[in-house]
């Protein structure tokens, strides 16, 4: 990264991501990246303390929010987007694949006739390799489909935000299970951001720490390359695959995959109450598949 821009994380311990704010210091425009809505699953009362730090941080600065931007539709988190933009403005964008994604759970679901699988829930919906500006800085959507097949990271000022694509050296990469997802795609799309260049800053979307170490969520292209546990130089695509195929069938489903992928896919939306003005969130039953050894945490 050079210094045209500043880069701010925030961490949501409750849900282990990490959201970000990255602006040009020339114009002071911004970018907010997969902001928190906060969720009580016992009590279903959502809450805005996680998306509140991260706006203090723009008022404090001073910043004019261009765009809040989704690396995919998040199976582990709701979406603060419709929040954050209610309070400072800014597109919500994400890839224009959240289309295959909206219309799979709009089946799952059976969400009502007047949600449509076409995006228009979204501000912007990104073509790979779209080039958009953050105040005077170029920025890049490339498309890095495995997680999910509308995946995407953003390239902007020599760093790179990766979404759930890779994580920390010593984690690895995400799972490829998920309707959609396929582990081959997951390998061309990680393949893809390695071949950036070197120095360029790494920025993930989830840390799920050991008790060795504190979170983190910056790298480098360089270090994935040389210590990542699943994709370091010297993994070919079948021994990456037949490790994530095998490490994929041990994880328990997400515990906020149901509440969340509703809302996500609405780009932050709480679905439409109903006539007594109370809005619901809806669980199908004995349709999603359960694996047999739950694992520590939810993607990894």
């Amino acid at each position: 990264m050079t210094n045209r821009t500043t880069t701010q994380g925030f961490f949501d311990p409750s849900t282990w991501t990490v959201s970000y704010v990255v602006w040009d210091h020339a114009s002071k425009c911004a970018a907010v990246i997969d902001p928190v809505l906060d969720y009580d699953f016992k009590s279903g009362h959502t809450r805005t303390v996680s998306a509140d730090r991260l706006l203090a941080y723009v008022r404090d600065e001073g910043l004019k929010v261009d765009w809040i931007l989704e690396t995919h539709a998040h199976a582990d988190h709701l979406s603060g987007a419709r929040y954050v933009q209610g309070q400072v403005g800014g597109r919500i964008a994400i890839g224009e694949n959240i289309r295959v994604v909206q219309s799979t759970f709009k089946k799952l679901f059976n969400l009502e006739r007047s949600f449509l699988p076409d995006g228009s829930q979204f501000d912007h919906l990104f073509k790979d390799g779209e080039v958009f500006r953050i105040g005077e800085v170029e920025a890049t959507a490339l498309l890095v489909p495995g997680h999910t097949p509308a995946d995407m990271a953003y390239l902007v000022d020599g760093a790179v935000f990766v979404g759930d694509t890779l994580f920390m050296p010593d984690l690895g990469s995400a799972r490829a299970d998920f309707p959609g997802g396929d582990a081959r795609q997951l390998y061309a799309s990680m393949r893809r951001l390695l071949d950036l260049p070197g120095d360029t800053t790494m920025y993930v979307c989830h840390d799920y720490p050991p008790a060795s170490r504190q979170p983190q969520w910056q790298t480098s292209v360089a270090e994935q390359r040389a210590r990542n546990i699943h994709v370091r130089d010297g993994i070919s695509e079948d021994e990456f695959v037949a490790m994530r195929t095998a490490r994929d069938a041990t994880l328990d489903v997400p515990t906020l995959i149901l509440p969340s992928i509703q809302v996500n896919v609405r780009a932050g939306r709480l679905p439409p109450p109903d006539d007594n003005g109370v809005a619901y969130l809806r669980i199908p039953l004995n349709a999603l598949p359960v694996h047999s050894h739950p694992a520590a945490k939810d993607a990894s």
